[in-house]
């Protein structure tokens, strides 16, 4: 992926470089263009240990931080553009053509739900973890081992609990 910011100024962190250093105000959004995927909404948030790219994180709006999705989370969801770890910062898509962890197995226009494997979704049905806004747009191992494409408008969890 090669994301450009279209509205990038002098001292932009690009969408793929995680940092050590908070180069912008956490919680700041941007727009940019890939020209495979196309246009994408992205989030500069705080990492968390373990985050490679294409992890799936739950958005603590708080603070601006993140932990691996997990069963059974509540809140907004975003995907990891950079192996952004703890201590660092780094960009989260949250809307647009995605490219996310998967388990083996996740197919093509499936439901999205989080797991018990910390930062990866499948397609196996479990009551309140279905990740809303979220569908898969390739079988898992497209674009790469491990990942598959997904198309993400404003992803979030709600353990079932909202209507």
């Amino acid at each position: 992926m090669a994301y450009r910011i279209t509205n990038a100024q002098v001292g932009w962190q690009p969408i793929a470089d995680t940092s050590t250093t908070q180069i912008h105000p956490l919680g700041t959004k941007v727009e940019a263009v890939d020209p495979t995927y196309g246009a994408g909404t992205f989030i500069y948030l705080a990492g968390v240990a373990s985050t490679a790219v294409g992890s799936w994180v739950l958005v603590n709006p708080d603070n601006n931080s993140t932990s691996l999705l997990a069963a059974n989370d509540i809140g907004s969801v975003a995907v990891a553009m950079s192996a952004n770890v703890a201590s660092q910062y780094g960009w989260y898509q949250i809307y647009g053509k995605a490219v996310g962890k998967a388990l083996t197995g996740f197919v093509d226009n499936a439901n999205v739900y989080s797991t018990a494997t910390a930062g990866s979704v499948d397609d196996a049905v479990v009551a309140g973890d279905r990740v809303k806004n979220a569908k898969g747009a390739s079988a898992v191992d497209t674009p790469s081992t491990g990942l598959a494409e997904f198309e993400i408008a404003y992803p979030f969890v709600d353990d079932a609990l909202a209507a």
